[in-house]
């Protein structure tokens, strides 16, 4: 959509259109604010073949998912503008938003909803089949590969959690250590309890055929047989647009990757800026980030009309100063 004119100032300015953005500018919209999105089309989930989880909206995909909300944002006066905000900073009035063209806009709040990339662990073949057979997720993926071969690949601090997520799903689980360490003693009587096949060494590549994942092959030549292979990404918030407010991605506590920290109500340390979505809660669904963005959106407004209020009794009180001046004189 074509770039609006810098010289207006809307009431919210929100960075990333996904679930946690649009739904957010809904609820402004529906309370009379003017909203700017800026979105730069590159959805974390574009690969996903649906979303889940999301009442009445179980299997949709992304792509639907997100047009359908951006045409119910624009019923209520939403504007979107297709581009990447490059950098903020504060005004008298608000912020001002940098665009990757050059141009720029402004508003009295901001919103960052401009989720995370997923970092994938560097073995050949594996980015290509993400969010296909390459899964992380068992609330988002899991049911489509129950009852099949799932492979974990030892990745990261959740990977032991994940393992016995997934063996929920499957009685065929195999726990690949890759570069991990050595499970501790009572981690391997937990996996073997469930019957948890544990393998060790690298895996060095996927095996596909037909288009699908059919296997592992290992470093030392060996090759297992799996239908899907869990990994844990570390997800890395989408920040650099904060850092001249003053406001930079720190680690996530569960060691996972880095997040923008933020209140309840998706309020950060600096006034007047909110963060909702995967920018700020690394493992949050889309209905739990559309649910984020509705109680955001709903905590600036109330923020605002707390400034108009402030406002219009500094402006009742001079006029009122003004009109008794005669009589006191």
């Amino acid at each position: 959509m074509n770039t609006p004119s810098g010289d207006t100032i809307y009431d919210v300015i929100i960075i990333g259109g996904g679930p946690a953005g649009l739904s957010a500018a809904i609820a402004l919209g529906r309370s009379s604010r003017s909203v700017l999105i800026i979105d730069s089309g590159r959805p974390r989930n574009a690969p996903a073949a649906g979303v889940h989880n999301f009442l009445t909206r179980d299997g949709v995909s992304p792509a639907e998912l997100l047009a359908t909300g951006r045409a119910e944002a624009a019923t209520y006066g939403a504007h979107l503008v297709e581009a990447t905000a490059t950098a903020a900073s504060r005004r008298d009035d608000g912020f001002r938003v940098i665009l990757d063209d050059g141009t720029s806009v402004q508003g009295r709040r901001l919103l960052v909803a401009t989720g995370l990339v997923d970092e994938l662990p560097d073995i050949l073949g594996l980015t290509e089949r993400w969010g296909n057979d390459v899964l992380h997720c068992p609330y988002c993926h899991g049911w489509e590969v129950r009852g099949r071969s799932i492979g974990i690949l030892a990745t990261g601090p959740m990977a032991m959690h994940q393992a016995q997520l997934f063996r929920q799903l499957s009685q065929s689980v195999t726990f690949f250590l890759h570069a991990a360490p050595e499970p501790s003693a009572e981690e391997l009587e937990e996996l073997a309890a469930r019957g948890i096949r544990v393998v060790s060494g690298r895996v060095e590549s996927l095996t596909v055929t037909r288009d699908a994942l059919t296997g592992v092959l290992m470093e030392d030549g060996t090759e297992h047989q799996i239908d899907a292979l869990v990994v844990a990404p570390t997800f890395t918030a989408r920040a650099g647009v904060l850092t001249d407010l003053g406001l930079e991605a720190t680690a996530h506590p569960f060691g996972v990757g880095t997040h923008v920290e933020s209140d309840e109500v998706g309020q950060t340390a600096v006034p007047g800026v909110w963060a909702v979505g995967n920018v700020t809660d690394l493992m949050a669904q889309v209905v739990t980030s559309a649910a984020a963005g509705l109680k955001a959106g709903a905590t600036i407004n109330a923020d605002l009309i707390a400034e108009e209020v402030r406002a219009a009794v500094a402006s009742a009180r001079g006029q009122q100063v003004e009109q008794g001046a005669p009589d006191q004189a």
